[in-house]
C-alpha cells in the first residue's frame, strides 16, 4: 500500500545548537536567501525535511501543523528562521491565517507548500468504503490544498510571483497503489495543480505538484501496521521499501524536500503545471512475466 506521508529522518547529527549552525551556514549560495516559505504538515515527514532544507538554503519558515507540541518542539529544533504556528488545514480560516503570519512576520510569502494529507479509511475494498471517511479524506487531502492554492494566489497576485506546490502521489498515476479514497484524492490534487498553474501563469505565480513513491515513516507505517496486524516495525520497513524498482537507492524524506527546493528555487522558474514524480522510475513501466512454455 502507498499511503504515506513521512516523519523526517534527519540527516544531520549532533546538538540542537549544531543543527542549528549548519542550517544557518552553507559554503555555497543559498537557493532560497531570504525567501519565505509556508509548509503545511510541517511537524514532521516529509513537511519536517523540506522546512530542514530551505531554511539550510536561507529561507524563513513557517510550519502550519495541526501537532501543536511536535510543531513547537520542530520550530526550536530549526532555530529563529523557523516560525509554528496551529493550522488544521479543514478550517479554511487556519490556512489563510498562516499565510498571513508568513506577510505579516515577513512582508511577503514566496513558497506556499501545501503538504498535509491523511492516509484515509484503508477499507480492503470499494464494495466496504465508507463514505464518511471519504469525505474526511477529501476534506484533509483536496479541499485543503484547494484552500491554499486560493489563499497563496491572493497573497502572490500583487506581487506577481510566487510558487506553490502540493503534495499528490504516485497513486494518483497508478490504480491499485491504495485504497481509492486515498487514490482519488490524490488525483484531483494532480488536477488542481493543473488548473491552478493554466490560470496563475498571468500574474508570475508558478503551481507545480509531487508525487512521492511509498517512504515508510510516520503514519505510513502506522498503516502498515494496521493492515496488518503483528507485523514487526523491522519487517513493515523492509515491506514498503522492497517495491521500489531503483536498484541501490531508497526514497527519503530528504528525496521529496530537494524536489521541493528546486521546484522553489529559481532554477525553475519556468516550470509550472508539473508533476515531479520522485519514485525510481516505479511508475513509467510494467515488466511482463511470461508463462513458461
Amino acid at each position: 500500500m502507498f499511503r504515506f506521508i513521512s516523519r523526517c529522518k534527519s540527516s544531520v547529527v549532533g546538538t540542537k545548537d549544531g543543527l542549528q549552525q549548519r542550517l544557518l551556514s552553507t559554503s555555497q549560495p543559498q537557493r532560497l536567501a531570504g525567501k519565505v516559505a509556508v509548509i503545511t504538515g510541517a511537524a514532521s515527514g516529509i513537511g519536517k525535511a523540506t522546512a530542514t532544507e530551505f531554511i539550510r538554503q536561507g529561507a524563513y519558515v513557517i510550519l502550519a501543523d495541526i501537532k501543536h507540541e511536535q510543531g513547537q518542539a520542530t520550530a526550536v529544533e530549526l532555530g529563529p528562521n523557523a516560525i509554528f504556528t496551529p493550522c488544521d488545514v479543514t478550517k479554511e480560516s487556519d490556512i489563510s491565517s498562516s499565510i498571513n503570519l508568513a506577510v505579516k512576520t515577513h512582508g511577503r510569502v514566496d513558497i506556499v507548500y501545501n503538504n498535509a494529507g491523511i492516509a484515509g479509511s484503508l477499507a480492503p475494498s470499494i464494495t466496504e468504503l465508507d463514505l464518511a471517511d471519504f469525505d474526511r479524506v477529501m476534506a484533509v487531502n483536496v479541499r485543503s490544498v484547494v484552500a491554499g492554492i486560493k489563499h497563496a494566489a491572493r497573497a502572490m497576485i500583487p506581487r506577481q510571483a510566487g510558487c506553490i506546490l502540493c503534495t499528490a502521489s504516485v497513486s494518483a498515476i497508478l490504480g491499485g497503489m491504495a485504497g481509492l479514497d486515498y487514490s482519488v484524492s490524490k488525483c484531483a490534487v494532480a488536477g488542481a495543480v493543473r488548473s491552478a498553474a493554466a490560470e496563475l501563469s498571468a500574474y508570475g505565480v508558478r503551481v507545480n505538484g509531487i508525487s512521492p513513491h511509498a517512504i515508510p515513516t510516520g503514519f505510513g507505517m502506522d498503516a502498515m501496521l494496521e493492515l496488518f496486524p503483528g507485523l514487526t516495525e523491522e519487517r513493515a520497513v523492509e515491506m514498503i521499501q522492497g517495491v521500489g524498482e531503483l536498484k541501490g537507492a531508497r526514497c527519503e524524506p530528504e528525496d521529496i524536500a530537494k524536489a521541493a527546493l528546486f521546484l522553489a528555487s529559481d532554477e525553475a522558474k519556468y516550470i509550472s503545471g508539473h508533476n515531479l514524480v520522485v519514485d525510481g522510475g516505479f511508475t513509467v513501466f510494467k515488466k511482463l512475466a511470461f508463462p513458461r512454455p
